[in-house]
């Protein structure tokens, strides 16, 4: 059975926001899950010792902002301190943690300082222009950038300059990168590559790798969640029977207006939602359509809200060609954040 919407709800498909320089760079924050992300919330897994260590190192970087103490007391700290170069690459697969410990040295930073996606920080010099962009982050104490895309060598170079702009007003930087083309792993991305795509910024990186297992399968099953017709018109009249604001879309519909709005304007295309619905999920074939879903599901993650779908279980959706390929790491994210997405306790039926 097709389904076209539930009733009256809302579409995101109806949703074509703009949005200014300033709006983004007062987004440039955390995701909320990490709002309250410390080193010691972070639970390292102890089969990975790389875990640990990453946050000794992340913690010792973060001293770089303590006041000076007097020569001769804790000298030793204070040399390993400025011995740290003014870059952080965290260097994982997915689901090893590496936003939290992002937001977490975030936190630890004083201000002015920005966290925010590269397409953010592309999409803010879209806004500004580039001397504009430079002049709003200068200054800055740190400067977060999760998700480094390596995908466009031109927005790759105009990245790298502008951080080394940055880097030498004495801004410190602190990444992680997704995966370029062709470059195959399981889950992770090799740093070589992404100090060679940074070409001569990446002196200014020290690299902390983390190894270990994606949490989200710790608690997850290994599909999405579907249902049918029936229960996906009967869960969303109950989450808005007790007040929550529920979009319905059909896949199709979605997918076509993904590619009407710049990636950086899908997060505001989620202000109100509490859940999203969508109708006769199918196999993509289309790699920019799949794409573009991927960067959908990450601001969707990143603010948390749940989705309810028919059709082709959502991570089932990337076609085997997809699943082979040079983007192959970014598809395998993708699946296990809309396992988890879709993994949400639905309302009984005497609601």
């Amino acid at each position: 059975m097709t389904i076209e919407t539930t009733g009256a709800l809302p579409r995101l498909a109806d949703r074509s926001p703009a949005i200014t320089g300033a709006e983004i760079a007062a987004s440039l924050v955390p995701p909320s899950q990490f709002e309250h992300a410390t080193f010691e919330s972070y639970r390292p897994d102890h089969d990975y010792p790389s875990q640990s260590e990453a946050v000794a190192t992340l913690k010792l970087f973060a001293k770089s902002w303590e006041p000076q103490r007097p020569a001769g007391l804790f000298s030793r700290s204070r040399r390993k301190v400025e011995a740290m170069k003014p870059g952080v690459y965290l260097d994982g697969g997915f689901g090893v943690g590496k936003t939290h410990l992002l937001a977490a040295l975030w936190h630890e930073a004083p201000g002015p300082k920005y966290f925010g996606t590269f397409i953010e920080y592309t999409a803010l010099v879209g806004a500004l222009g580039y001397a504009g962009a430079v002049e709003l982050l200068r200054g800055s104490t740190l400067i977060c950038i999760d998700e480094f895309e390596l995908d466009d060598p031109g927005d790759t170079m105009m990245m790298t300059r502008m951080l080394g702009e940055l880097v030498a007003s004495g801004t410190r930087i602190a990444a992680t990168s997704n995966t370029p083309p062709n470059a195959l792993g399981e889950g992770r991305f090799a740093a070589s590559d992404f100090l060679r795509e940074i070409q001569s910024l990446s002196a200014n990186f020290q690299t902390l790798r983390i190894d270990g297992l994606d949490y989200r399968r710790r608690d997850t099953s290994g599909q999405a969640v579907s249902v049918d017709a029936a229960e996906y018109d009967r869960v969303l009249a109950a989450l808005t029977a007790r007040g929550e604001t529920a979009t319905s879309d059909t896949f199709d519909g979605l997918i076509a207006h993904l590619a009407t709005v710049h990636p950086s304007r899908y997060i505001k295309m989620l202000d109100g939602v509490d859940v999203i619905g969508l109708a006769d999920v199918h196999v993509l074939h289309d790699q920019m359509a799949a794409l573009r879903l991927v960067a959908f599901v990450d601001r969707v993650y990143d603010a948390e809200i749940p989705i309810v779908q028919t059709g082709t279980a959502l991570s089932e959706v990337f076609d085997d060609e997809m699943l082979g390929g040079g983007y192959r790491k970014k598809y395998l994210r993708s699946v296990s954040r809309m396992i988890a997405l879709t993994a949400g306790e639905l309302p009984p039926h005497d609601e």
